[in-house]
């Protein structure tokens, strides 16, 4: 893609943490660029009508409607964009709504740079397939660039199921919990917990502070991000 104009993204997220995120994920895949980022489905509009944009990373829950409402009121206006959504909903009656919206791609929450840039990768892929497909077999390929050959590897050590339990516990907590809440919690070590944790800030799925008051070190307390 060296020879081609990068494809141009729009991150629409509400939660800043999470946008600054996803924006530096953008930034690292080659042949792509964040040209900007929206909070809001009225902000993503604004920034349409200025700006050209290939492709929207787009969080499903917004603060003024569901982010498949805003795709679309965007297809109804004539905007073109495909969409990416990046959402922690899991209801297939969802994607299949999104489908027909123009979502070619779904990145479940929480998520590594790993993950999204393979979906970015592959959507490259898709885009750059042109002219006229000789068969079937060619039009097979190309709908096959869009779709992962499984789920994306966490890193050695971590396991999705217990991912899912560290991040439920974590979500439900509305102050935060700390390495060794989590561990009780979930009932794996503290330096297993603090593992899992330090992926979900890794992620920008999760923040730490430092939590004073008690003697000697400070210990890190860590914050679900999105509250979803």
């Amino acid at each position: 893609m060296t020879n081609e104009q990068p494809i141009r993204v729009l991150v629409v997220e509400d939660d800043p943490v999470a946008a600054d995120a996803h924006v530096l994920y953008v930034g690292r895949v080659p042949g792509f660029v964040a040209v900007g980022k929206a909070h809001t489905g009225a902000e993503a509009r604004r920034w349409l009508d200025r700006t050209a944009v290939d492709l929207l990373l787009l969080d499903l829950h917004l603060p003024d409607g569901h982010g498949l409402q805003l795709a679309r009121s965007l297809r109804a206006a004539g905007y073109h964009a495909d969409v990416i959504a990046v959402t922690s909903a899991r209801d297939l009656a969802v994607v299949r709504e999104g489908v027909s919206l123009g979502v070619v791609q779904y990145v479940l929450k929480p998520f590594t740079f790993a993950t999204l840039r393979d979906r970015l990768v592959r959507y490259a892929q898709f885009r750059g397939a042109a002219g006229e497909a000789s068969g079937q077999d060619e039009v097979d390929r190309a709908l096959a660039a869009l779709r992962a050959p499984g789920p994306a590897a966490l890193p050695k050590g971590l396991s999705a199921p217990t991912l899912e339990r560290v991040t439920a516990v974590l979500r439900d907590s509305a102050e935060g919990l700390t390495a060794a809440g989590v561990a009780e919690a979930v009932g794996i070590s503290r330096i297993t917990a603090r593992r899992y944790l330090e992926h979900l800030v890794d992620a920008g799925r999760a923040a730490r502070r430092p939590q004073y008051g008690t003697v000697g070190r400070p210990e890190l307390r860590y914050r679900w991000v999105t509250g979803r």
